[in-house]
């Protein structure tokens, strides 16, 4: 950001405001830890500051101190629209265009507030009056520390803040191995355990506590997966009779395509789920190296993300669309090939 947005971004922040933070839809470790620990900082502060997410998200995140008081807006419409309306300031984290927010994009949208957005996802919006937008960094969570750091506040990080941005950035690096993870990254990571982030509980709590439903639905995956070695490629398919039958819970397919990733040769890994109630495919997509799954996921399935990690959906059933998959690989035969 440039010095005159920070000092003006100070300013606001002087006198105590009605501040609302909002990560996207269907939260994963990077969107809540960074929103909390935010929060966190901004209450430190005495602002009125409340998380306010489009959904509920998954139980291995349920650890994080102070998720106990983030607002669910599907389940909470009528207050938390209250508090939007309300609010002086309204950041939004790890996401960069409303549609990201579900239900929530209406209100977003037509809200007229002081908007400030950090994160650090391609091809950012322009709704914000102060955009923050990296992205090489790693998570948002390690924005939100740089964000912090230009603010000269570190000294405001808790233990609790500290706690929840070592998870984003633990989760959005998985655990420190993604070519993002750069110096200054392990730099912040330090200064997070200085400030009372505990790391190997933060791993148990988040990763040790699998269900046996989950672990035997993880069977099944590795079970359904499929290799196309001509291009570097492996896939996993979860059909809805799949997940119904060992019990999925939100959160229960995390991380599992990161398996296919995970076996030598392979550099472009998809997962494709099934979501009979919003009649859609959903999809995840990993790389290594320079292939652009981000690029992948816009042209073709209606997504995006990042270079090596990124998301999208498919409205054709299980099979079409594995077979559109399919289809795809040869014309980026020359660009797996390629790579490493």
């Amino acid at each position: 950001m440039k010095s005159t947005e920070i000092k003006e971004i100070k300013s606001l922040l002087t006198t105590p405001k009605k501040i609302v933070i909002v990560p996207h839809k269907n939260p994963d470790g990077d969107a809540i830890g960074s929103t909390l620990a935010l929060c966190d900082f901004l209450k430190s502060k005495k602002h009125d500051a409340v998380v306010i997410a489009p959904n509920d998200y998954p139980e291995f995140l349920k650890w994080v101190p102070g998720q106990e008081n983030v607002l669910i807006f599907d389940k909470n419409q009528n207050e938390a629209k209250s508090k939007i309306q309300e609010a002086e300031i309204i950041f939004t984290l790890d996401f960069n265009h409303f549609s990201r927010t579900g239900l929530m994009e209406e209100v977003l949208s037509k809200t007229t507030t002081t908007y400030i957005m950090i994160d650090h996802h391609q091809q950012p919006d322009d709704y914000a009056n102060y955009t923050y937008s990296d992205v090489s960094c790693s998570s948002t969570c390690e924005m939100v520390y740089n964000f912090i750091d230009m603010l000269d506040e570190t000294t405001l990080i808790s233990p609790e803040a500290a706690s929840a941005l070592y998870l984003g950035i633990m989760t959005d690096t998985g655990s420190f191995r993604f070519s993002s993870t750069t110096s200054k990254t392990h730099r912040v990571i330090a200064n997070l355990i200085d400030k009372g982030a505990k790391n190997a509980i933060i791993h148990q709590d988040t990763f040790d506590n699998n269900s046996y439903e989950r672990m035997q639905l993880l069977g099944v995956a590795l079970n359904n997966m499929k290799i196309c070695a001509a291009y570097k490629t492996a896939y996993i398919t979860l059909s809805q009779e799949e997940l119904d039958q060992y019990h999925f819970k939100k959160g229960d397919t995390e991380g599992f395509v990161n398996y296919s990733l995970g076996i030598k040769g392979i550099i472009f890994a998809a997962i494709f789920i099934e979501n009979k109630a919003d009649q859609i495919i959903k999809i995840s997509l990993r790389s290594k190296g320079n292939f652009d799954v981000n690029q992948f996921a816009r042209e073709h399935f209606h997504g995006g993300g990042h270079i090596n990690a990124a998301g999208g959906r498919s409205d054709l059933n299980l099979v079409e669309t594995t077979q559109k998959f399919e289809k795809l690989l040869p014309d980026y035969e020359k660009e797996l090939k390629d790579e490493a």
